[in-house]
This record gives structure tokens, sequence and C-alpha cells, in this order.
């Protein structure tokens, strides 16, 4: 039975294709912000410190959202109390609080469930998704795409030029913060699909492949949030063809259409920037 026949007549590959495609759309979107801020590692960072809040989720019984989103934002907070109140850089910063965060949920989740469980977190398992694990994802992404609807013209001001937004008066460091909050919550909705540990790349690989194609941001987050479908589309189709891991699969794909924009992009693919210097060479000659 081929991929497409199966997703007509199996439940579980329904609702992971549509767990996945909504976790590729609001990678896709959010993922725009977090470049054009040059916030890769921040980006790392989030998706990795969300790990104790969802040991401490477990610990208690209780939704892994809720912990996740909470260890997700103080981990931010924290982040930023340390640049602010000493010598240490942003980035250094990140290194030394994401870490301390991962290693403590790795530790917390080794003392309370299985290695199996810890596998799944980490590099996650779209194919053995939950009816309520996907309303989950739906909801998260619902919310994720109504606030940055509503907050598009704060985050793009903001994202272009900080300095200038906070001397129109728009509090830049709500924002930002308001900015981490959509990022724990998107990164939430993938820990089933690519896990906590490739989320990161479902952040920035489709993004960073629509950067390369428009300058203008709504169309920026247009392609991003299709690529990311289509990423997980293609990811999925190899994982259960192949009996593959899903969120490897799914980042690989992204990765693929990456390149080919990287190549093939009208204004910065390497390809047509090598055929117009070709071309003013043999102009001048």
């Amino acid at each position: 039975m081929t991929f497409f026949e199966a997703v007509l007549h199996y439940g579980f590959l329904q609702k992971a294709l549509m767990t996945s495609s909504i976790v590729g759309i609001i990678c896709g979107v959010v993922g725009c912000f977090i470049i054009l801020r040059g916030m890769a590692l921040m980006g790392d960072a989030i998706s990795h410190a969300v790990l104790p809040g969802v040991a401490i989720s477990y610990l208690f019984g209780i939704n892994f959202f809720f912990g996740a989103v909470f260890s997700g934002v103080l981990t931010a907070i924290a982040i930023g109390f340390v640049t602010q109140n000493s010598r240490i850089k942003h980035d250094t910063s990140i290194g030394i609080m994401f870490t301390a965060a991962f290693a403590s949920g790795i530790i917390m989740i080794t003392m309370l469930k299985s290695s199996t469980d810890l596998y799944h977190i980490l590099f996650g398992n779209v194919l053995a998704v939950r009816s309520s694990d996907m309303w989950i994802t739906v909801g998260i992404g619902f919310l994720v795409l109504v606030a940055v609807y509503l907050f598009y013209k704060e985050l793009l001001a903001s994202s272009f030029d900080e300095t200038m937004a906070a001397a129109y008066g728009l509090p830049v460091r709500f924002i930002h913060y308001f900015l981490m909050t959509l990022l724990t919550m998107v990164t939430v909705a993938s820990l089933q699909t690519v896990g906590i540990v490739l989320v990161v790349a479902m952040l920035i690989t489709p993004a960073a492949a629509a950067y390369l194609l428009t300058e203008r941001l709504w169309m920026m987050i247009f392609l991003s949030a299709g690529m990311g479908v289509i990423s997980s589309v293609i990811g999925l189709y190899f994982s259960y063809t192949y009996n593959l891991a899903s969120g490897a699969t799914i980042v690989l794909a992204a990765t693929a259409i990456f390149i080919l924009v990287f190549l093939l992009s009208p204004k910065h693919g390497i390809i047509w920037k090598a055929l117009r210097i070709k071309r003013k060479r043999a102009s001048l000659t």
C-alpha cells in the first residue's frame, strides 16, 4: 500500500499528516521573526529549555504544555537577567542557561521515565501522535497565528529596527518576551513531530529559504509556512515508506528545499549569480 493510499485508510497517518503540517506552518511563521532578529541561537536555547518543564509536568500528572511554556519563558527571562546584570555577553548567557536547563531536564526524565520516552521527546515520533496531542497542536497553532496577525506591525517594526521601534514608543522588551512565549509554544507543538533537538531546524531552515526568495516580510511568512508544510509532507512520506525517524526525515526534506533555493534563487542563488558574473565578463571582452 502506497503512502497516499495509507493516508486514506489509516487514522494514525491522517493525524500525523495534520499535526506535522500545522507544525510546519507555525514553525515557518515564527521562524521568520527569529532569523530577522538574528536569534537563531535563542531559538535553539528555548527549544532545549522546555525539557525540564516537560519533566515536571510528567511528575505532577498535568499536561506538558503548561510546564514547557513556563520553563521556556523562565529561561528566556533568566538569559536576559544575566546579560543585563553582568559583563557576560548575550550569546554566552544563552549557552550557560540553556545547557543547564537541558541537562536538568534529561536528568529529571531519566529518573521519572524510561529512555524510550526520552528518545521520543528529543527526536519526535509523529506516527504515534494521539488525538489529544493533535488537538493541542491545532489549538497552539491557532493561538500563534492569531497572535502574529494581531501584533504583526509591532513584530515587524521591532524586528527590523528595535531602536527606532523604541523611539516610537513601542514596548520592545515586552515584544521580545512575547515572541519568546510564541517560540516556546511552537516548540511545545513540535515535540511529537520533530522533537526538541530538531525543532530549531524547522524554525530556521524554511524561514532562511524564504529569506533568499523575497524581501517582503508578509511574502516571506507565506513562503516559509508553505515550505514548512511541504517539508512535513515529504518527510512523513519517507518516514512511513522506509520506516525512518520522522523528525529526521522532515528536517532533511526542509534542508533539501533550502539547498535548491540556495542554488536556484533568481536573485541570491549561487548558480544565477555565477551566470550573471559570466555574462558581465563576456560583455566587457
